[in-house]
């Protein structure tokens, strides 16, 4: 059952978002956001301007402008972490919010070679490191 626009998390700004995510601005049709669980240093979520819109409802222009930011922050996280692979993720079940999960993987480090996991709550940064974290992204873009 599709979430209704009243309880969207990206959309009413819902407490659950602060707790695990800090946004880092606004691309051309998206903001972009860092988990605050950190087990993957970068790991990011893209979430698109508009609710309750799958990527097969998009239009061409549209798709291409969401897809064109997700690129972009790929881009700088290959930048600025230098990570061995990014993993991609886009999973709506409960959440009727168009977003993807780009998710930088290590060489030998957590979860290499598997799917990732949504919130392991293994690895959390202090506010200083988050800001740094931030700013790094934010250089690279």
């Amino acid at each position: 059952m599709p979430t209704p626009v009243s309880e969207c998390l990206y959309c009413q700004h819902l407490p659950l978002l602060d707790e695990l995510m800090i946004k880092i601005g606004d691309l051309e049709v998206s903001q972009l956001f860092l988990f605050k669980e950190q087990s993957h240093p970068g790991r990011c979520n893209v979430v698109y301007n508009k609710h309750g819109i799958d990527f097969q409802q998009l239009s061409d222009e549209e798709r291409n402008a969401f897809m064109s930011d997700v690129a972009r922050v790929g881009k700088a996280i290959d930048k600025a972490f230098a990570p061995t692979k990014i993993n991609y993720g886009a999973y709506a079940d409960t959440i009727s919010h168009l977003h993807v999960h780009i998710v930088p993987k290590y060489q030998g480090e957590f979860e290499f070679g598997g799917v990732f996991e949504m919130n392991p709550k293994k690895t959390y940064l202090s506010d200083e490191e988050y800001a740094a974290t931030i700013e790094k992204i934010k250089a690279a873009l």
